[in-house]
């Protein structure tokens, strides 16, 4: 078995970060470097992928036919895996009927209303934090292979997941039936068949990088939904507290369990979140290079005004950009913003800084009043599912990746029998 990918630095670079642990045992009086179990546990991670689901895409779409493995999995998100369906299947819904034995239905709830309340400030914020990841090569090259994220499909592909995010949080939505459920089912499948192009293409280097869409990058993408903006949201008067934040992190974690997330090893705290981080900044290679700069740069040009817009649609949308640049220049490090050669955002940069006394007035409100609460959760759905509306112009969520990859073909086709399942509405 391998122990690490040799892209994770951890052990080498650890001696020369002895100053921050130093300071955050005086400053917050806790270690930030974990146990080193946890290390082990967390580099083993990048070579561990989703069994169940792969194995379903191999008898049911590789054998039968895309379209028969489009129309079960959908009836089995209607009605169950019936009994005489293919074993994979079987295995597969009955893996997600059980709840594990860490699910707290109630925290995985409040955990979605947190993620609710943070409204569409945290889609921005979600989408800025994880262009930090572009320098590694292990999150860049899947979006650049599969044309993910670049160029003209940046927008449309952010606000897919701006919807999975929405599906997933509505009340019940990860209850049997619920739509999250079924859009979470979804994007595993479409996980599953990137993983399989990336893994025969000859630019992905397993050694340096584990498995694409590794057990421990989708990790850091559940802790970039619930620790990192329960923390940094403050800025913008967001009062999140502590026990939130872990419901927020409870709640991520049962979506990345139906998502065939399954890490050795998943924080339980906010400290232990903490660590995680500490562990992803020390061992990062940062060799992503060009392709993680053209992410970056995608990413902030995503909401540039389109020429053929009229003038109030261009007004419109160069507010929305000038948004969308102020949120990555307020929250993405400035060395960081630095290396990718991002364009200034001027005044914008201030934005999320004077939303402070907004958001916090409504924050004190919300705590006081009880049914100022309910009446916040209900406007908070509202505004983004019209803030979806607007930008999408009511377009349905993919869910799929561009066929065929960048620079080769691959063993997985698009015609047929390895096309990937297309999402319906969520």
């Amino acid at each position: 078995m391998r122990a690490a990918p040799t892209d994770f630095r951890y052990w080498d670079r650890l001696p020369a970060h002895g100053w921050i642990r130093s300071l955050t045992r005086a400053a917050l009086g806790f270690d930030p470097a974990p146990p080193e179990e946890v290390v082990n546990d967390f580099a083993a991670m990048y070579f561990d992928a989703d069994p169940l689901a792969e194995a379903f895409v191999r008898e049911v779409y590789l054998e039968r036919g895309a379209r028969e493995g489009r129309a079960m999995l959908e009836d089995a998100l209607r009605t169950g895996a019936p009994p005489d369906a293919p074993a994979s299947l079987r295995a597969l819904f009955a893996d997600i009927d059980v709840d594990p034995p860490w699910l707290d239905w109630d925290r995985v709830e409040r955990g979605a209303r947190v993620f609710r309340r943070w409204g569409t400030s945290v889609f921005r914020f979600a989408g800025t934090v994880t262009l930090a990841a572009y320098a590694e090569s292990s999150v860049a090259k899947p979006l650049v292979l599969t044309g993910a994220y670049l160029d003209g499909s940046t927008k449309r592909r952010f606000l897919e997941t701006a919807a999975f995010w929405i599906a997933v949080s509505e009340p019940g939505g990860l209850r049997p039936g619920g739509a999250g459920r079924a859009s979470a089912m979804r994007v595993r499948m479409m996980h599953v068949f990137v993983r399989e192009r990336l893994l025969s293409h000859p630019d992905w280097d397993l050694e340096a990088w584990g498995v694409p869409i590794s057990q421990a990058d989708a990790l850091l993408t559940l802790m970039g939904g619930s620790v990192a903006p329960g923390i940094a949201l403050h800025l913008m008067g967001y009062r999140t507290s502590r026990a939130e934040i872990e419901d927020a992190m409870c709640f991520w974690r049962y979506v990345g369990h139906l998502m065939g997330v399954r890490p050795r090893w998943y924080p339980s705290t906010v400290e232990e979140a903490l660590q995680l981080a500490f562990v992803t900044q020390v061992k990062s290679a940062r060799r992503a290079g060009e392709d993680g700069v053209r992410l970056c740069q995608s990413y902030a040009d995503a909401f540039a005004p389109e020429e053929d817009l009229s003038l109030g649609a261009r007004v419109r949308a160069a507010l929305s950009h000038g948004v969308h640049r102020g949120f990555t220049r307020a929250f993405l490090p400035p060395a960081i913003y630095a290396a990718n050669r991002l364009p200034p955002a001027g005044p914008w940069a201030l934005l999320p800084l004077a939303c402070f006394p907004f958001f916090f007035g409504a924050e004190t409100v919300r705590r006081a009043v009880p049914a100022a609460d309910a009446l916040a959760d209900r406007a908070a759905r509202w505004r983004r599912r019209r803030w979806l509306a607007r930008h999408s112009g009511g377009r349905a969520p993919e869910y799929a990746p561009r066929d065929p990859l960048r620079g080769a073909s691959s063993r997985v086709g698009n015609d047929g029998a390895g096309a990937p399942p297309p999402a319906s509405t969520t």
